[in-house]
This record gives structure tokens, sequence and C-alpha cells, in this order.
């Protein structure tokens, strides 16, 4: 039975961790809606069709009676189901943590362009954003990536992973940081690259997966665009650059 993923066509956002997972599973699924008539299916989902267990927000993940909603929890799911996640108990309760800490980094790295609310437009709150990526640039990117820095540096199992010897979900989220910040803050991630080998070994890897790599080259990989999590705006990835100038 395939899986049924629901998410907003047309933007990789937080659908595209589960899109990964499923990918390097090598798992038979639907992307509902990219597909006539999904996008209502999915909000039908939302309300009237959800039953007594109504998600908040897509992304979530249908198989046969079983709804599951919230990125983390999906990849959960699918990390013990798929062998992506460690067998043992403290180590898939470490993956888990992990993946919860890139979710914070995730909507950290949104409000970079939507600081104020997701309800306006980036151009109703450009200098509230401007501000905003100027501390994420200086201070909280640095301090997301170093701590991953670490975690993969300290993982004894095996070198290029966050968890264990083998690839697990938290490498495939990793990954998709690493690709959505080279898109959406080039320059910044021009510079903190250097110093981060270990997070760009995991992202080289990964992409390196044949399960993975085939993904990336298909029309199933949604191409990054100012629609989604990661957004690139010149002006946010010069934020730094410019204060640091005119002060």
């Amino acid at each position: 039975m395939a899986y049924e993923l629901y998410y907003w066509a047309g933007i990789q956002g937080r659908g595209e961790f589960v899109r990964l997972a499923l990918e390097a599973a090598g798992a038979e699924y639907v992307d509902v809606a990219r597909q006539s008539g999904g996008e209502q299916a999915m909000m039908r989902l939302l309300t009237s069709e959800g039953g007594e267990r109504v998600p908040f927000a897509p992304p979530f993940l249908k198989l046969a009676d079983l709804l599951i909603g919230q990125t983390a929890n999906i990849l959960l799911y699918l990390g013990a189901r798929h062998a992506l996640a460690p067998a043992d108990e403290a180590g898939r309760l470490w993956a888990h943590q992990l993946q919860l800490t890139i979710a914070d980094f995730v909507d950290e790295i949104h409000d970079t362009h939507h600081p104020i609310a997701g309800s306006l437009y980036y151009e109703d709150q450009r200098e509230e954003a401007k501000a905003r990526a100027a501390d994420f640039v200086k201070s909280r990117a640095p301090k997301y990536l170093g701590y991953f820095e670490r975690v993969v540096e300290r993982n004894n199992a095996a070198k290029g992973h966050l968890v264990g010897a083998e690839l697990t979900y938290p490498d495939l989220s990793l990954f998709q940081i690493v690709a959505g910040l080279r898109y959406a803050f080039p320059r910044m991630m021009e510079r903190l690259e250097a110093s981060h080998p270990r997070i760009v070994d995991v992202h080289d890897r990964v992409a390196a997966h044949p399960r993975i790599a085939a993904y990336l080259a298909s029309d199933r990989r949604i191409a990054f665009n100012r629609y989604g999590v990661f957004r690139h705006y010149p002006e946010l990835d010069e934020a730094k650059r410019r204060r640091t100038i005119k002060q």
C-alpha cells in the first residue's frame, strides 16, 4: 500500500524533509497535492474528513487508517519502519531529539523573511526582516551549524553521519538544511562552510546516495523558490555586511 503525503503543491517547505525520507527508503508514495484535486483532498482531511485526530497543518502522512502530522513525528514513524533510525531506544530518542532541533532551526530560517507574521507579505515586513536576518547571519545560523558540526564530530560510530554508522533521517534533514541555506544565504554559507566541513560531508554523502541522487535529478524534486521556507532575498544575505559597514 502506498503512502499518501499531503503538502502544498509547488513548494518544498517542510514536506521536503518527509519526501527525502520516503525517497531514501525506496517507499512507494503519492504526493497528493501535486495531482488534480489534491489540495482540495488535503483540505478535507484538515476539516470534515479528518476524523478524531485531525492534523493542525501539512505536512501529514496517511497510510490506510493511520494519519500522522508534524514533520518530526512523521520521520519518527518512517525511521523505525524503514531502518532510517537506530534500532535501540536510546538511539531512536537521540535521532528524534536532533530532528526536533532541526525543526527549531527551520522555524528560525523561516522567520528571517517573515519575522512579524506569516499572514503578511515579505514586502510588508522588509525592514524587520533585514534586522532579523542580520542576527540570523551573525549569531543564530553559526550557533546551529556549530552544534551539528560537533554532533558529527563526536559520533564515534562513523564519519559523515549524525547518528550511528548508517544513513538516518536526521542526516537527510541536515542535507536539506545545507542545500536550502546555500540557496537562501549563499554569501553566508560561503563564509561558514570552510569552518563546518563535517556538515558539508554529511550533505555530500546524502547527495551521493543512489536513491537520493536519482530523486534530485528527477522532476519529483521541486526547485527552491520564493514561496517555501528557504527564500533568497539578496538584501537579507547582505544584512550583516551592510550593518557592519554602516557602523
